[in-house]
């Protein structure tokens, strides 16, 4: 691969680094501030950074589809910033292109097996550590 190719590539991957430090910043500071106002009842701040950041997405692909940002600002904000800050976010987008696409059952399937088996999932790792203990 020519130098040009790999400092581009490079150049990808640093903005992807970079939003998602951004992100995750976000997620913690927001969070953080979020649940201590919300209180421990319910888990306010993933509440609110997953529908917020679904909205996000929402913004950041659809301007990035209509030629508005370039395909860096894409990598940064929708896989860097909205990446660290959610991936709810792209679960969602992934959601509504397939129900976009007429893919009613793919979209279905891919929202319960994608909740029922991460819960099931969780399940058993917490059992599985547990027995590490």
């Amino acid at each position: 691969m020519a130098l040009g190719g790999i400092l581009i590539r490079m150049e990808r991957y640093l903005l992807v680094a970079l939003g998602g430090a951004i992100g995750a910043l976000l997620r913690y500071g927001l969070g953080a501030w979020v649940q201590a106002l919300g209180g421990p009842g319910f888990p306010w701040s993933t509440f609110l950074i997953n529908v917020s950041g679904s909205f996000l997405i929402g913004i950041v692909l659809r301007l990035s589809l209509e030629g508005a940002l370039s395909p860096e600002w894409r990598l940064f904000l929708a896989v860097g910033v909205l990446g660290g800050y959610t991936t709810f976010s792209t679960f969602s987008w992934e959601t509504l292109t397939l129900a976009q696409q007429g893919e009613w059952l793919k979209a279905s399937l891919y929202v319960l097996g994608s909740v029922v088996l991460g819960l099931l999932l969780v399940l058993l790792a917490y059992h599985l550590a547990g027995r590490l203990l």
